[in-house]
């Protein structure tokens, strides 16, 4: 099962009279829309798995990845249809625990919400332009990982069982995989190189020409979300992230027309500190031994300096060495 999460702004930017823009909002979709959408979405889906060679058509078009690995095909494909691609259950499907066989598909039932022959769609999730803790809370609902770890367990046999989020509708509450099984769902969701898995479109994508109006704050609010500096005291200083893109149409007074970028602007850089207090929840700057703040004094690079020092501090000068690396579990059954 593949999920896919996308943000839209409800209407549309245009330029206005004197060159400002002016958000112009779009009446919500309807029930008979979200369906047709839904419609197009599955028939192109199926077009897309047919030329990837991981559904049953006729004639289907060579996958490249097929060319490239195709051990990594093989993974995929097997991840698209629930089953297992290694290991002595090589083609079994997954072991469900709690599965009804004969339970029927119940179809999702609510406003803006639409289900076809195993494709969901749910478009009934707004945002208001000014709310953006709601935003925030949006945007990291669906930059989450695929997989929580928390979620995770191993069994006393050396299974893996993963706990769903969610009862599925045939009453499948639980996943158990092999130690290799598991790793090769894994190898399916790891991106491929060069892939992104954030795109932006529209008046959002990086070089729109006028991204930086659209996405263009209050100067007060902006003062307000900006990191806090060294000389903020205490270990629980309040930890704000970069600017979200903005919903609503930009004030003309917030940009003023002499400093008006006329194009994409250079994101603003964010301290090591502040990305690591951002990301991790780990204040590196808070002193482990009287939770002041601490203060770069200087960067040293000549290793010669920098073993002197560890010397005088009476700690290692030389880096540890690397363990021996270990095969995965099973390995022998990789290519049996």
């Amino acid at each position: 099962m593949f999920s896919f999460h996308s943000l839209f702004l409800d209407g549309v930017f245009a330029e206005g009279a004197g060159g400002t823009l002016e958000f112009r909002p779009a009446d919500p979709p309807s029930d008979e829309d979200v369906a047709r959408l839904l419609a197009t979405i599955r028939r192109r889906e199926l077009r897309l798995l047919a030329r990837r060679g991981l559904v049953a058509e006729d004639g289907p078009d060579v996958d490249p990845l097929a060319e490239e690995s195709p051990a990594l095909a093989g993974i995929s494909s097997a991840a698209v249809q629930g089953r297992v691609a290694l290991g002595p259950r090589a083609g079994a499907r997954v072991l469900q625990i709690g599965r009804e066989p004969d339970a029927p598909w119940v179809t999702s039932r609510g406003p803006r919400q639409a289900h076809l022959e195993g494709f969901d769609l749910h478009a009934d999730i707004t945002v208001a332009a000014d709310d953006r803790t709601g935003l925030e809370r949006l945007c990291r609902y669906v930059l989450r990982p695929p997989v929580a770890q928390d979620r995770l367990a191993l069994t006393p046999e050396g299974q893996v069982l993963l706990t769903l989020k969610a009862e599925w509708a045939d009453g499948t509450t639980h996943l158990l995989f092999e130690p290799i099984e598991f790793l090769e769902k894994l190898a399916a969701l790891t991106p491929r190189p060069r892939i992104n898995l954030v795109l932006y479109h529209g008046i959002l994508a990086p070089h729109a020409r006028l991204r930086a109006q659209a996405v263009c704050r209050d100067p007060a609010a902006s003062a307000a979300d900006r990191p806090p500096g060294p000389e903020e005291s205490g270990p629980a200083a309040p930890s704000r992230g970069p600017d979200a893109v903005g919903l609503a149409s930009p004030d003309p007074g917030d940009c003023p027309e002499e400093g008006r970028p006329h194009g994409p602007e250079k994101p603003r850089d964010w301290a090591w500190a502040d990305l690591m207090r951002r990301v991790f929840d780990l204040d590196v700057l808070a002193c482990p031994r009287c939770g002041g703040r601490m203060t770069l004094i200087a960067t040293i690079e000549a290793g010669e300096v920098m073993r002197r020092i560890l010397r005088h501090l009476d700690l290692p000068t030389e880096p540890p060495s690397a363990l021996p690396a270990r095969p995965p579990p099973l390995a022998p059954t990789l290519f049996s």
